[in-house]
């Protein structure tokens, strides 16, 4: 059962409390991030006090647009019964802690992110394992670049503790005249869960589906090993339900679940060939494969992208390779820290 979509803004950033399906609704909320603008959190009505699916980036300009949006709905702040996090990246999580600290509101995250909650260490600088990784990638001058970024304000103070409770794979999250089924989809974090509501036809996506561009893979403190051969798997996992209305994180609503994962399995279809190709070519490493290829829609080369966007570029195609050498395409051995990669014979 796939659910009616229900009329959205033109600009799905525009603040506010926007309907999307009976009890649901779409609360925009800014991010001090330039290239995402804003995150949507969904706000469930449930006779206990709402329900919100994800949270903001702990800001005062997000509590306070949170704020004015639930009071729309005729809530408060302090009337939310619990926060039901995706993953544990800041702009999903954050505030549901802070506002935890202020109601002692509940929070649960899916069990998988624990470990990267566990190893957070904010004095070991934001990208730590990334660091080493880019390094492990031929990239050693980004990752020098990387570990000397300064911390912004927005990022300093940010709370990033333990939930109050664990969400599991296959656990059915019960509400009042509502069901929510609770699936772990690794990829884009390793403890990334979907929220499905089958009989109202909802997808609660966070991260994992979104539909403009595909997630980052594997940024966190403590990246699985392979999170790419891990996101495709869960894209499949989710195409295998019946359809559903797409609920994503960033972006506006969807009518199809199914429509979006299959343009994006097809986008990593062709980056698999594109990445095999340069491998077929002589490039070596992840940084070397990853200077050939164009990058976002406007097809830019890698040097022209800042070096955050880098950093998720050249690990990105690393998760690529990965997949290449676990199908067979490719050889990989490494040498000097530095992993290299070439055309099985």
């Amino acid at each position: 059962m796939t659910a009616p979509v229900v009329e959205q803004p033109t600009d799905w950033t525009e603040p506010g409390a926007h309907a999307v399906a009976p009890g649901v609704h779409r609360v925009p909320l800014a991010l001090p991030i330039p290239s995402l603008h804003a995150v949507n959190v969904y706000v469930i009505e449930d006779a206990g006090g709402p329900v919100v699916v994800d949270s903001g980036w702990a800001m005062p300009d997000t509590r306070a647009s949170l704020e004015g949006a639930l009071r729309t709905l005729g809530h408060r702040l302090d009337d939310v019964a619990q926060f039901l996090v995706t993953h544990a990246h800041w702009d999903h999580y954050s505030q549901a802690l802070a506002l935890r600290e202020s109601f002692g509101t509940r929070v649960r995250i899916g069990r998988g992110e624990r470990p990267s909650i566990e190893a957070f260490d904010r004095a070991r600088g934001l990208h730590p394992r990334q660091v080493e990784l880019l390094r492990r990638c031929g990239a050693a001058d980004l990752a020098e670049e990387i570990a000397g970024m300064p911390v912004d304000a927005s990022e300093r103070d940010v709370p990033h503790t333990m939930p109050d409770a664990w969400l599991d794979d296959g656990e059915r999250v019960g509400l009042t005249g509502r069901g929510l089924d609770v699936f772990a989809t690794p990829g884009h974090t390793r403890g990334h869960v979907v929220l499905r509501d089958a009989a109202a036809g909802l997808l609660f996506a966070g991260d994992h589906i979104l539909p403009h561009i595909s997630p980052s893979i594997g940024l966190e403190t403590e990246p699985e090993p392979k999170p790419l051969r891990s996101y495709l798997a869960s894209l499949r996992l989710v195409r295998d339900m019946p359809d559903t209305l797409l609920l994503p994180a960033h972006g506006p609503v969807r009518p199809s679940t199914h429509t979006r994962i299959d343009e994006l399995l097809k986008h990593h279809e062709e980056r698999l060939d594109a990445a095999a190709e340069q491998v077929r070519a002589g490039r070596a490493t992840a940084f070397e494969v990853a200077q050939a290829m164009p990058w976002t829609r406007r097809r830019r080369a890698l040097a022209d992208l800042d070096s955050f966007s880098r950093m998720l570029a050249v690990l990105e195609i690393e998760a690529h390779l990965d997949v290449l050498a676990d199908q067979g395409i490719l050889d990989v051995h490494e040498e000097a820290g530095v992993r290299a990669y070439a055309p099985r014979a």
